[in-house]
């Protein structure tokens, strides 16, 4: 198969947003996570170094705070300030000491250098508890809030410039869950109170691929949004942890821009897709597991609902079928540059993160090795391409029994803005058979052409990286000068960008 790249066709402009990620109250995420004031590798303020070192390597441009589930019972004002009581999480069913709070949150985002992204209580909250916050962030010194922080010690406001009303207020295991009527009034009059605070916010409001739902949230609320949320996890594995193999997953991935294809089509029919984009902003190839407790019938005790939660931690279930399942789906994100805005890979450190700390450092599972790849080696110009001959296909069986057909090859081509590079990203999906591709570009007379090749594999697609063991990683070949096509040779179940500077 030959593809062509036409640089002189744009498809548009990436956000750096989509390469975001996201962090919740649950588990080892923030406390004995990144936020563990009693670990000798935390700085003064109880931030570990070496998580935030990580991050700043593969630049994360937004972090999503503080759910999740967890923030459709949370009430941000018992999180600020000096006299912070614990309180029991309703969603998860644990104490938080909330001592990681609002202030808390800030400070780690600008140690990341990352813009906040906070997500309000539309479960128990009210509109008025949501502009209360952003009071409490955005307002220079009017108001009792403004003025609250000032005195904690933040005499500057925050800014916080995104901000969603609610999470997943869709769901029957949501706490507070709406009927469509309720959304929409619900968000109507949140938005108002926001605008009213900090008109300049951008506000996102929670949506899926359902027509009733968001049609019409998008018809009572649109002029008020900036953005409509999307969530997406494919291999669901909330009660048991039965994780789809690497074949099964390559099923996953015929599906995954299908939520954005449909909210695109509502978003065109109300004429809203010049003023309202995508926010896919919680997202990951696995759900977490967390049995007995999005259940009618609740786990009794802590190690029927609590204990399970661990299994999340297990570094050899992060093979390469979660890699090459998160290349696939941020390749689509950049075909769809012109709608979708924003991603927030959930969430990013343990449970089904992509980094994974223990006391004494971290371990880089395979996914984080995919971000790397994307943000520091692929362009920010998504750029037309087509396949010439027969496009291979991949049929395997997905864990639903059913016989599912896939391309092998997923690609996206990009161009950098600064210096007109082109980087190719190509998936190979093929478990144990490499691929060749014939690479032109049409438009352009290549007399002279420098080639360089980064690939993530692994020895088989169950390769994966834990403590002081590491299968997975970026590899760069030498670079290499050429005239005319290139033959690219893609190993089994690989990832891989390839430059070329003119």
């Amino acid at each position: 198969m030959k593809l062509h790249v036409n640089p002189k066709r744009l498809v548009g402009q990436r956000n750096p947003m989509l390469y975001g990620h996201f962090i919740e109250h649950f588990h080892r995420q923030i406390y004995d996570g990144i936020y563990d004031p009693e670990n000798s590798l935390s700085d003064e303020d109880g931030f570990r170094t070496d998580i935030i070192d990580a991050m700043k390597k593969i630049k994360v441009p937004i972090l999503r705070w503080p759910g999740g589930c967890f923030v459709s019972s949370y009430h941000w004002k018992d999180a600020v300030g000096k006299n912070r009581q614990p309180f029991f999480d309703k969603a998860w069913r644990v104490e938080d000491p909330n001592t990681f709070g609002t202030d808390e949150y800030i400070k780690m985002c600008r140690k990341i250098g990352c813009e906040p992204y906070i997500c309000t209580n539309a479960g128990t909250g009210t509109a008025e508890e949501m502009s209360d916050w952003v009071e409490y962030c955005n307002l220079e010194t009017e108001g009792k809030y403004a003025k609250w922080r000032i005195a904690n010690g933040h005499e500057k406001p925050y800014n916080v410039k995104y901000w969603s009303i609610g999470n997943e207020n869709y769901g029957n295991w949501e706490i507070g869950a709406k009927s469509s009527d309720e959304w929409w009034r619900l968000v109507k009059e949140a938005a108002k109170m926001i605008l009213h605070v900090s008109p300049t916010v951008e506000l996102s409001a929670a949506a899926l691929s359902d027509i009733d739902w968001t049609l019409n949230l998008l018809k009572n609320c649109g002029s008020y949004l900036k953005w409509v949320s999307l969530h997406g996890y494919w291999d669901m594995v909330p009660e048991k942890n039965e994780l789809a193999n690497y074949t099964q997953c390559m099923a996953y991935t015929d599906q995954v821009d299908r939520a954005v294809k449909d909210v695109r089509g509502l978003l065109t029919a109300l004429h809203l897709e010049k003023n309202i984009k995508i926010a896919f902003d919680e997202w990951n190839l696995r759900s977490w597991h967390h049995p007995n407790v999005h259940t009618i019938q609740q786990g009794i005790d802590k190690d029927s609902y609590v204990t399970p939660r661990n299994k999340n931690d297990d570094n050899s279930s992060y093979t390469m079928a979660d890699a090459v399942f998160t290349a696939c789906f941020l390749n689509a994100m950049n075909r769809n540059c012109d709608i979708v805005g924003m991603a927030n890979f959930a969430p990013i450190l343990n449970t089904r993160g992509c980094i994974y700390s223990y006391k004494d450092g971290i371990v880089l599972r395979s996914t984080y090795h995919v971000f790397d790849l994307y943000v520091n080696y692929m362009g920010d110009l998504v750029l037309d391409d087509w396949q010439e001959g027969e496009h291979p296909k991949l049929t395997v069986t997905a864990k639903n029994g059913k016989q599912v057909t896939t391309e092998l090859l997923d690609i996206v081509a990009t161009q950098h803005s600064e210096n007109g590079m082109i980087s190719v990203s190509i998936v190979n999906k093929d478990p144990e058979h490499a691929q060749t591709l014939s690479i032109c570009f049409d438009e352009m007379n290549l007399s002279f052409c420098q080639v360089q090749e980064h690939r993530i594999t692994g020895t088989d697609v169950d390769s994966y990286n834990d403590i002081n063991h590491n299968e997975v990683m970026i590899e760069t070949l030498p670079a290499k000068e050429i005239q005319g096509t290139y033959e690219a040779v893609l190993p089994a179940h690989s990832i891989n960008v390839i430059d070329f500077k003119f």
